[in-house]
């Protein structure tokens, strides 16, 4: 029989029972980062998507509700800090599992450096109006650590900073677009509601950055271990960050492309398409507040991304995946310390690298935001398969699970479909350079951390047992 882990005490050496289901959806909704997208993104996914980024966003929160619901299967019935990797390994097995934990270490960490670049780019510009002209190096190395002082020091201090920096900040961000929209006359753009010049592949494309917008919604569950009544707050905080980011996106995107009409200028060649926004209504202090806002959403999503990685590079080596140092939690502070340094590290190094080639930083939040998304639609794809196997393997499996399951892989085909393309279709075009090289490059990481597990497997005969045993320990618990 299985002994119980006291309710005060955790399994892991995290600090337990401490986070409120306030903090809890903080974590979820820090990693979307909603400020970001409509303050500098958009332009991003407007290109792409054209008339028809308001239906990329609609289409992509569609299918994440049906991916929440997959989720929250394994959620409400146990928690851990190994997200949806200890899931996953409950699901379909190790190596699905490790399949699933390198790519969420790659979706979070390429989502921390892609807007530890938006921070370094909002806060350039914005100190720059003062005179003071830092190099892109130096700000990444300070929103970077920064951040670290938040992860390594308290998992308490990283929530509730997180928090109500975006409650404040998408506030604003809504207040201006009810202004901007007000003084179009609360008009009906009929080219966006038509879908003017769009095409499948246009919308299709462009849900590869919608995904990177969404991208850490089911981050909460990296939370098991120290949030309060876990199985019922993660669920609730991972459903309810996609809903409510989803219909703030939908909102804002319809709004501020009707905003740029007219105007002679591009959205998709505009940095700080807000703030431009702002002096076209002639709310030029509110457009600053929202980019002084939005560096700060900026860096709560670095933190935000930070705290989950650190935590699945923690699970995976507590199961003998990675170094042991990685698994270990610090005595006093109670958050796994040598993993948020190494994945802090990580996150600097290699926007600096890009930086230092001269690729600009807008440049960069795009090319890393593109990449993630990778990450985060394999592990979708991933949960949603294991999750009515999973059910199956309890005895709980339903008809409507397996159509949640299948409506989530099928939503989640879109995005891949549209970032591959077929070549000679103007319906669904490959994708212009570089990001037609994204999947395959994507891929090759597959293959070379999956070949170091099958290496390790070989190498420790008795590793897999381990994994197993890890994971059902954490299950046990809540039986």
């Amino acid at each position: 029989m299985t002994k119980k882990t006291p309710k005060n005490q955790s399994a892991h050496g995290l600090k337990p029972d401490c986070l409120s289901f306030g903090e809890v959806l903080a974590q979820s909704f820090a990693v979307i980062a909603p400020t970001t997208i409509p303050a500098s993104n958009l332009g991003l996914i407007v290109a792409l998507s054209g008339n028809g980024a308001w239906l990329s966003f609609l289409i992509g929160l569609i299918g994440l509700v049906f991916v929440s619901i997959n989720i929250n299967q394994f959620a409400s019935r146990s928690a851990s800090a190994g997200s949806l990797y200890s899931y996953i390994v409950k699901g379909l097995g190790p190596t699905a599992g490790v399949i699933c934990g390198w790519s969420l270490v790659l979706a979070y960490l390429f989502t921390a450096m892609s807007v530890l670049c938006g921070f370094a780019n909002f806060t350039g510009s914005f100190i720059g109006h003062l005179g003071i002209h830092p190099s892109p190096i130096t700000l990444l190395a300070i929103g970077a650590g920064v951040a670290w002082y938040a992860g390594y020091k308290d998992i308490q201090l990283s929530a509730m900073a997180m928090l109500w920096l975006e409650v404040v900040s998408v506030a604003a961000i809504f207040i201006l677009g009810i202004i901007i929209w007000a003084h179009k006359g609360f008009a009906l753009d009929m080219s966006q509601l038509t879908l003017e010049g769009v095409t499948p592949g246009n919308i299709a494309t462009g849900l590869v950055l919608v995904m990177f917008g969404f991208s850490g919604f089911e981050s909460a569950t990296s939370l098991g271990d120290e949030a309060k009544k876990p199985l019922k707050n993660i669920p609730r905080a991972v459903i309810g960050s996609a809903v409510m980011a989803g219909l703030f996106f939908i909102l804002m995107t319809y709004i501020e492309v009707l905003g740029f009409s007219g105007t002679g200028v591009s959205i998709t060649n505009t940095e700080e398409p807000l703030s431009f926004l702002a002096q076209q209504v002639g709310m030029g202090w509110l457009g600053e507040l929202v980019a002084f806002g939005a560096l700060f959403s900026f860096f709560a999503c670095v933190l935000g991304s930070i705290n989950p990685a650190a935590r699945v590079f923690f699970m995976m080596a507590r199961h003998g995946l990675f170094h042991s140092s990685l698994g270990v939690a610090h005595s006093s502070n109670r958050t796994p310390h040598v993993a948020v340094t190494m994945c802090t590290f990580m996150t600097f190094l290699v926007p600096a690298v890009m930086s230092m080639f001269n690729i600009k930083l807008f440049d960069c939040m795009g090319y890393l935001g593109a990449m993630c998304s990778y990450g985060f639609l394999t592990v979708y794809i991933l949960i949603s398969i294991a999750a009515p196997v999973y059910l199956h393997k309890i005895g709980k499996l339903r008809l409507r699970d397996v159509l949640f399951s299948v409506a989530a892989i099928a939503f989640m085909m879109i995005p891949i479909a549209g970032s591959v393309g077929i070549p000679g279709s103007t319906m669904f075009p490959v994708p212009e350079a570089p990001y037609h090289a994204f999947p395959y490059l994507f891929l090759m990481y597959l293959v070379l951390t999956c070949g170091w597990f099958f290496f390790q497997r070989r190498r420790y005969p008795g590793l897999v047992g381990s994994m197993e045993q890890g994971i059902d320990a954490i299950h046990a618990k809540f039986e």
